[in-house]
């Protein structure tokens, strides 16, 4: 079994409530499930108006399949025109 997990950090510009920043974060997050099979949460910059972190897990037995589905979900969020994508981390654990 090999868990992949990528953090990406979101820049929201012009945003200026908590209200309109978690709308977007929350539709992100409902996208992304439902396209794709991963796990998903805002894990950091809750209370920051133009920032948010989110983490992406994800379970497999190919590292391979997980990099293409991470690369995937990156281009999907580079792509949504709400947010600028900075920041990205993966780890892989095989276990």
């Amino acid at each position: 079994m090999i868990v992949g997990v990528l953090t990406a950090k979101l820049h929201l510009n012009g945003i200026t409530s908590l209200k309109a920043k978690r709308s977007i974060v929350k539709s992100l997050i409902g996208r992304l499930k439902s396209r794709f099979n991963i796990s998903i949460a805002e894990i950091d910059h809750q209370d920051n108006k133009i920032c948010a972190a989110i983490a992406i897990t994800m379970v497999c037995n190919e590292t391979r399949f997980i990099n293409q589905q991470f690369d995937t979900v990156i281009d999907f969020m580079r792509k949504d025109g709400r947010f600028y994508l900075g920041e990205t981390k993966r780890e892989t654990f095989n276990s």
